[in-house]
């Protein structure tokens, strides 16, 4: 009788002490972040392109959010620097942005 209590105060231990630590600023109702990706060079930032992917339920993912085809949309030759944006509400729905400055 006296094993469940501890091995479900062993359980909850264990989950505090695990955290849950990401690379990435996540919140677990809403994210809403923008953050450097990359800096190459001090360049002019006359030209900024963007790439664009989306996340449904976690479950679909579609979208192309690299860099190359972010300097395609903005006709960059030379690269400044790239950010990235975040937004995810409740793990429904999540857009992803790759934006890229340079000439």
């Amino acid at each position: 009788m006296r094993t469940f209590p501890i091995l479900l105060s062993t359980v909850a231990l264990a989950a505090m002490l695990s955290g849950c630590a990401t690379p990435l600023p996540t919140g677990a109702i809403y994210t809403g972040v923008t953050m450097p990706s990359a800096a190459t060079a001090e360049l002019s930032t006359d030209k900024k392109g963007t790439a664009q992917c989306i996340s449904v339920l976690g479950l679909v993912a579609v979208g192309d959010c690299s860099i190359d085809t972010a300097v395609r949309d903005g006709g960059i030759t030379k690269i400044s620097h790239v950010d990235f944006r975040a937004k995810n509400i409740l793990g429904v729905y999540g857009q992803y942005t790759t934006t890229v400055y340079g000439d």
